[in-house]
């Protein structure tokens, strides 16, 4: 909805311009082309490292989703990779091999973020209909910067969410 769309918008402005969440920042890297600011997801107690969950939010304004990365993005999305598991490795003690790190597509919010979570835990848009892992993301960049401009994305919506009713109206859903 609207409201969430706005929440989340004013949410990530919010802690990129350290008006909120500024003691639960994990980890920072003020570059503004290349740098992030991780903290632990709204989901996650900040406690249980079963069901560790942290983001790492972009400070680079302007990339809205997994669409919008290119070539020049590789600096940006290596960055994040490296120094958020570092980040989590230091402080949670847990290591990159046991780190599932993620973009969703289509995002909850339209303001380019990674999600860090546990191996272990089974987290909500895990599942291949929903993720794509960062590994994946850097890899068909290096292959073809363009990749995420010409590559068919497939991804699941509610029969209820406002996006799908919009393809319904063009008539663009396939229902299985």
């Amino acid at each position: 909805s609207k409201y969430w769309q706005f929440f989340f918008f004013q949410w990530v402005h919010n802690i990129l311009e350290h008006k909120s969440e500024v003691d639960r920042i994990v980890f920072e890297d003020s570059d503004p082309t290349n740098g992030f600011i991780l903290l632990p997801d709204l989901k996650w107690d900040g406690k249980q490292i079963e069901n560790l969950y942290l983001v790492g939010i972009v400070n680079k304004k302007g990339i809205k989703s997994l669409r919008d990365l290119t070539g020049e993005h590789l600096d940006l999305l290596k960055n994040l990779m490296e120094k958020g598991c570092n980040a989590i490795e230091e402080k949670y003690k847990l290591p990159r091999s046991k780190l599932r790190v993620y973009l969703h597509y289509q995002p909850s919010f339209y303001h380019l973020h990674v999600h860090f979570t546990n191996l272990k835990y089974d987290a909500p848009g895990i599942y291949t209909e929903k993720s794509h892992l960062l590994t994946a993301v850097i890899n068909n960049i290096e292959l073809m910067p363009e990749y995420f401009q010409k590559v068919t994305l497939p991804f699941v919506l509610k029969e209820t969410d406002k996006l799908f009713l919009k393809y319904e109206e063009k008539g663009v859903v396939k229902k299985c």
